[in-house]
């Protein structure tokens, strides 16, 4: 029988700067997962903001346009990989026009990949660590902050099927 907790929610925002290169922070799991003690991770909702520094809208400058993208792993990554790639737990992206000719509030769309990410029965980590990455296009007019919201439960499992899922969320 699995033994669950009550849900609890871990939150980390990453500054994913307005350069066009990867940034990626780790969130230590280690409180919450320990596969030989049986102890996983359940990841119920996944929820996303991006923001300026100060929390506040994004402007883009000029009439021009803007992505910025980010991706929870269970594998620390160089660049964005694709969603089928079996680290992938979540990604998101983020375009913005801006039609005027000054800096302003760009129309935004995340049409192509939904950021909210709800799974019927969760998804199961078994590492210690996981890695949240993004990166944002120069057209900003500030640096890209990707704040993230994840709904979780720890779990009791078999170590034998604890360990397998965590070899199977580790290594290339």
């Amino acid at each position: 029988m699995v033994k669950k907790s009550d849900s609890f929610f871990i939150r980390q925002t990453l500054n994913a700067n307005n350069t066009n290169t990867y940034e990626q922070i780790p969130l230590d799991l280690g409180a919450y997962v320990d596969a030989l003690g049986k102890s996983v991770l359940r990841i119920h909702n996944v929820a996303v903001t991006f923001s300026d520094p100060n929390g506040k809208a994004l402007e883009i400058g000029g009439s021009t346009s803007a992505a910025a993208q980010f991706q929870l792993c269970t594998q620390s990554q160089t660049d964005i990989v694709f969603s089928s790639n079996r680290a992938v737990i979540s990604s998101g992206k983020l375009y913005g026009v801006n039609t005027l000719t000054g800096d302003h509030y760009p129309k935004v769309s995340h049409d192509t990949d939904v950021l909210p990410q709800m799974w019927t029965n969760g998804y199961l980590v078994a590492v210690d660590a996981i890695y949240l990455g993004g990166q944002a296009s120069s057209q900003w007019t500030s640096d890209v902050y990707m704040s993230i919201t994840l709904e979780c439960t720890v779990e009791t499992m078999s170590e034998a099927s604890a360990m397998a899922l965590a070899l199977s969320q580790q290594g290339a």
